[in-house]
């Protein structure tokens, strides 16, 4: 989907990494699509316990990867499997499989 370079990442390290303020789409309609992928990952994850490729951008602009389960989703963060979370500004989008 994504076509940017990213950096594959673990879960673990989200929690050490710095996010943007502002969010990194800049359309509604992309952050309504984002929010609708959010919601459906964390179906996936909790229903069948699907991992998904999440590309998310840190404070510094560059991007990276995690591919992980989503386990719940709102507005502001999406939590994923170990109890990390993932501010839902920073995401850019998710992969499916």
């Amino acid at each position: 989907m994504y076509t940017l370079p990213n950096e594959m990442v673990s879960r673990e390290t989200i929690s050490t990494m710095r996010f943007p303020t502002s969010d990194v789409l800049t359309t509604i309609v992309e952050r309504q699509q984002r929010r609708w992928q959010a919601e459906r990952a964390a179906v996936l994850g909790n229903g069948y316990q699907s991992k998904v490729n999440i590309y998310f951008q840190t404070s510094d602009g560059s991007t990276k990867r995690v591919h992980t389960t989503v386990w719940a989703s709102d507005a502001e963060f999406i939590s994923l499997k170990s109890g990390k979370a993932l501010p839902l500004r920073a995401v850019l989008g998710f992969d499916f499989y």
